[in-house]
């Protein structure tokens, strides 16, 4: 599946259906800092949404509060259609986290019939399970590795293998935190190739977070975050027009700088 495809932009959503995820006044705490500050957006379905910003900027946090496993927030977040962490999202979101989740003394296809069986249990929904199993395995182009251990798999490979978990049982949504960080480019370009797939062809919605700029070109639409805010929501071009940048890099920096000379601005005006 991981071959060469057109990236066009992904369809819009359909006139008034409701964003896979809406966020108002979304904050998190922890301790005497505040990791997310009254954040306020949507993630449209059916497209790829960049989470884009520096490490320590608040990615992971918000991803975690998606779906559903940050403590201490506060605001409204609303995920396809119910409020985060509610039990019946449990099957209709995937997650990958930065870390590989894996079992290394199981194969690869054993990881993934282990976790299949939690998602759909019962003896009657064998041959299903083997189904998606399979496809999941040659989503993340890893057929030929599927009888390998997992701990006997490159960092880029157990990454996959982390994919292809989240991929079982076709997820609506996909939140994925940083899934090509270390891969090298070729990696990279066929994972990014898949994540359009995904959206174009089965209509999922992917969340993706990345400090990587070059991967923002690669997105739809672009949430970019910096010390927990949200300093600018919109496409790629839209965003470039607006700074008069040549990339979303540019057009980042020139919101820093934005941003930090506003607060100056208070500053002396105090």
């Amino acid at each position: 599946m991981m071959n060469s495809l057109n990236e066009p932009p992904g369809p819009p959503s359909p006139p008034g259906s409701p964003p896979a995820v809406t966020a108002r006044d979304l904050t998190v705490v922890r301790g005497s800092r505040t990791v997310l500050r009254s954040l306020g957006f949507t993630v449209p379905r059916g497209q790829i949404t960049g989470l884009l910003g520096p490490s320590g900027c608040g990615k992971s946090t918000l991803m975690r509060a998606v779906v559903g496993t940050q403590a201490k927030v506060t605001g409204t977040l609303d995920v396809l259609g119910q409020p985060a962490g509610h039990a019946s999202l449990r099957t209709r979101i995937g997650y990958v986290t930065q870390a590989p989740s894996v079992y290394d003394d199981l194969t690869i296809r054993q990881n993934l019939d282990y976790f299949a069986a939690i998602l759909d249990p019962g003896r009657a929904a064998a041959a299903r399970r083997h189904e998606n199993v399979t496809r999941a395995i040659a989503d993340v182009d890893l057929t030929t590795h599927a009888d390998a251990l997992a701990g006997n798999l490159s960092g880029g490979q157990r990454s996959r293998v982390s994919l292809a978990v989240a991929l079982l049982g076709t997820p609506e949504l996909l939140v994925l935190d940083e899934p090509t960080v270390g891969l090298d480019p070729v990696l990279r370009r066929d994972l990014w190739n898949l994540f359009h797939h995904l959206a174009e062809t089965r209509g999922a919605t992917l969340l993706i977070s990345s400090h990587v700029m070059d991967e923002a070109e690669r997105c739809h639409r672009l949430l970019l975050m910096r010390e927990g805010e949200i300093l600018a929501d919109g496409t790629p071009e839209s965003l470039r027009t607006r700074t008069g940048a040549a990339t979303v890099e540019a057009a980042f920096l020139h919101l820093v700088d934005e941003a930090a000379e506003t607060a100056r601005q208070k500053e002396t005006t105090r």
